[in-house]
């Protein structure tokens, strides 16, 4: 039997694994599992990524805000209290304090320099803060700040690719992207990871909200300041919402009709991005319009009408 051309380019590695004889050998491996070890039920048709999913426990948190403040002051200036550093302060740094490590654009064995700030114990807990902080100094007892992790990535970009990715090359998902693809979202018409820029991009760039390896719809959306809040959700001159909405209409039978044929996970996953950018189309704008809140709301954070 011959088989047409359509159908043999439409066959990919990723499709002869997955029907292929290992996707046979794949389902008998799932006879003999619990459909439901990994705390979900498997969905026997396509559906929406982004979808809430039941977490193996009591959740306690509804929201993350994750602040990411590349080129922030150092940790040392502001909750990191180090004795020793200030006692040697603009002194020769001992050599087996640095000996077998690596540093950026240093050459020779540079001095050292202490904090000039005053750090003080507060709260019940006694954490060190400096008076740069005197807000935060006010809430120790509420937060918990983290002193054990490190790194030995001594470079901007790398850096701040693995404190969001947990790896320093690029390719692999940024926390939010994971969360995303772990929980999904209760929220049908705005994406469930959203990126706030403040100032220029980091010098990670994209790859610190990237998805990685995950499919693209689990990537953080960038909200802008200035302009449209995400870029192309405005039509085009000349394209109302109604021919934007036939256009869609045309393009999610067209990749119903490919994946119905050819079952590729990432066809359902485009049709999901299309509709969210269409849903965004008309949420988005209202959301971003800061200047609808109220006056006590932008006094708490220090804003000004109009400004």
């Amino acid at each position: 039997m011959e088989i047409p051309d359509d159908v043999l380019k439409a066959v990919t590695r990723r499709h002869f694994f997955r029907t292929g004889s290992l996707g046979i050998g794949a389902i008998a491996l799932c006879s003999l599992l619990n459909e439901n070890l990994f705390g979900v039920t498997p969905p026997k048709e396509p559906t929406n990524p982004l979808a809430p999913k039941a977490p193996h426990f009591a959740p306690r948190a509804k929201n993350i805000i994750y602040l990411f403040m590349a080129g922030a002051p150092s940790q040392l200036d502001l909750f990191d209290y180090k004795p020793k550093l200030t006692e040697l302060n603009e002194k020769t740094i001992p050599e087996e304090m640095i000996r077998g490590e690596r540093f950026a654009f240093i050459k020779g064995i540079p001095q050292l320099l202490g904090s000039p700030y005053e750090f003080r114990k507060h709260g019940q807990s006694g954490l060190q803060i400096s008076s740069l902080m005197p807000h935060l100094a006010e809430v120790t007892d509420d937060i918990t700040i983290i002193k054990s992790m490190f790194t030995d990535q001594f470079n901007h970009a790398p850096a701040q690719i693995f404190m969001n990715t947990g790896h320093q090359l690029i390719g692999r998902p940024s926390m939010g992207a994971w969360l995303t693809y772990g929980l999904g979202s209760e929220n049908s018409d705005l994406p469930g990871f959203v990126v706030l820029i403040s100032g220029k991009q980091p010098d990670g760039g994209k790859s610190c909200w990237s998805s990685g390896f995950l499919p693209s719809v689990y990537q953080g959306v960038e909200f802008r300041s200035q302009g449209d809040p995400v870029l192309y959700i405005s039509n085009p001159k000349g394209v109302n919402p109604e021919v934007r909405r036939r256009s869609l209409d045309a393009i999610r039978d067209l990749n119903q009709m490919e994946l119905e044929r050819v079952g590729d996970p990432e066809i359902a996953t485009r049709i999901a991005s299309y509709e969210m950018s269409y849903r965004m189309q008309s949420s988005i704008p209202e959301l971003a319009d800061i200047w609808k809140e109220p006056e006590h709301i932008h006094q708490m954070y220090g804003t000004q009408r109009g400004k």
